[in-house]
């Protein structure tokens, strides 16, 4: 039910799972694995996966801990947007890489959770996207030492909060990467 016109089609969106973001992430290994799942589904149902990758002055480009992990190979045919901003729409291309493909639904999956995972779903439900929150495909590192919640809470709060998330015309939920069902989610 996006609200954007003639956009029929859903994308699987990767966000920051490099090298430097996962190297003190919450389930590291298992989340990864999820999203290797998702892509591969992905990629056997023709369906977008975009892969989002973060620049900073820690995450310098063509660098070890600026790449992506080697468990999720990258097709070259599949969309990269490079990004400086937590939200991955914001001063990117993607929104134009959506828009050709027909997406109006986006699949989330990757890092941080309470960063760029964050402001992208929220970024993207404002823009009227249907959001689906995989929610054992997003993880965080431990920030506890500054006053933020365990990490397994932060993804657990964010869980719970987005699959109560509404608006006119639009849909938000949290499903686990065994119940995602590309095809349901494109009639």
């Amino acid at each position: 039910m996006t609200t954007l016109p003639d956009r029929p089609n859903t994308a699987l969106m990767v966000i920051d799972v490099q090298n430097g973001v996962m190297a003190g992430a919450h389930q590291r290994d298992a989340v990864v694995a999820n999203i290797a799942t998702l892509v591969e589904k992905a990629r056997a149902e023709s369906v977008p996966v975009v892969w989002v990758q973060h620049s900073d002055e820690e995450l310098v480009p063509d660098t070890e801990v600026w790449a992506y992990v080697p468990e999720l190979p990258r097709q070259e045919s599949e969309p990269l947007v490079h990004k400086k901003f937590g939200d991955s729409f914001e001063d990117t291309e993607l929104e134009s890489v959506l828009a050709g493909a027909g997406v109006g639904r986006l699949v989330v999956t990757g890092a941080q959770t309470d960063a760029c995972i964050r402001s992208t779903i929220h970024g993207a439900f404002a823009r009227g996207y249907d959001v689906t929150l995989v929610g054992d495909a997003h993880t965080t590192e431990d920030l506890s030492q500054w006053g933020a919640p365990a990490p397994d809470l932060v993804i657990s709060h964010t869980n719970l909060y987005w699959k109560h998330q509404t608006a006119p015309g639009r849909t938000a939920g949290v499903t686990e990467t065994k119940d995602i069902a590309f095809d349901s989610l494109n009639s």
